[in-house]
């Protein structure tokens, strides 16, 4: 059971060159909308529970509603491809990185323009993580370097450099004041925000480590690894308390594993992570088991 399937009714939608929209599939009214980017989307996060941040290519920044599809915002800025977005849920700062080595911060209420710029990379920004209450943000770069903001006022706290550390993302740990990193030196890092300090580094694995995700209670931490024709490709679930092992491995992808995110976890559902790779699958895991759903 590889693929997902999908047991519910399903609309699919084609867009027309004259933006008008045409609909297939089983029968019934809803809105579409015009699509928020004009060209590949790069990156996607939730903003809150009815709203989501999507950068692309088209060097733009779109708010959009999740049940609508509606665009709300665009915010534009950036010179060259936008490579991460984020925000801190229920907050109304959204934080964009881009290839022209440049961070911006947009308010949902402002349109003239960012609110806030961070400069300060030598290489493409491909990390981005904010504190839960949006008054901090933490960056990494292609340069080797993660570092420290002050969203108000654009200040840089802090910055460390780290050899070989070419950054691929960064995430915050929810209610604690560290931060993991993933890099291209086949490590997972755990950093103190509060001085930006490595706090620990998980064993190194066999591949590069492409994302991450923390689980929503802090305990658990995940990455997923570069990988071809089945060799790497996995993802690692790891303890951030005292132990601060290796817990399970998932494999199944036969070819690079993109992203790792941790799923909402229901009453009656049993914990589950799921993975998307370039093998063009999109996989659900029992988290406890590494049991493919």
């Amino acid at each position: 059971m590889g693929k997902l399937q999908s047991k519910i009714s399903f609309h699919t939608t084609k867009y027309r060159a004259d933006g008008s929209v045409g609909q297939t599939g089983p029968s019934g009214a809803s809105q579409l909308h015009s699509p928020a980017h004009t060209d590949a989307v790069t990156s996607v996060a939730a903003l809150k529970p009815d709203l989501c941040v999507s950068g692309g290519r088209d060097k733009s920044v779109a708010v959009s509603s999740w049940r609508s599809g509606a665009a709300l915002h665009r915010f534009t800025g950036h010179e060259r491809e936008v490579t991460k977005v984020t925000s801190a849920l229920d907050s109304n700062r959204v934080f964009s990185a881009s290839r022209d080595k440049t961070v911006m911060m947009w308010e949902l209420h402002r349109t003239s323009g960012p609110s806030q710029h961070f400069p300060g990379h030598d290489l493409v920004v491909t990390g981005l993580a904010v504190s839960p209450d949006a008054s901090q943000l933490c960056t990494g770069s292609r340069d080797n370097t993660v570092c420290k903001w002050d969203t108000e006022t654009g200040e840089c706290l802090g910055r460390a450099a780290i050899s070989r550390n070419l950054v691929t993302h960064l995430c915050w740990v929810p209610g604690e004041p560290y931060v993991i990193q993933t890099s291209e030196d086949k490590t997972t890092r755990v950093w103190d925000s509060r001085e930006l300090q490595v706090a620990h580094t998980f064993p190194a694995k066999q591949h590069i480590q492409t994302c991450c995700d923390v689980s929503q209670d802090g305990r658990y931490c995940l990455s997923c690894s570069s990988g071809s024709a089945g060799h790497g490709a996995e993802a690692t679930l790891w303890d951030l308390r005292q132990t601060r092992g290796r817990v399970c491995e998932y494999k199944g992808h036969f070819q690079t594993t993109t992203s790792c995110v941790f799923l909402p976890r229901g009453p009656t559902l049993a914990p589950s992570i799921a993975t998307s790779s370039n093998d063009s699958t999109v996989k659900v895991w029992d988290q406890n088991t590494a049991g493919r759903g």
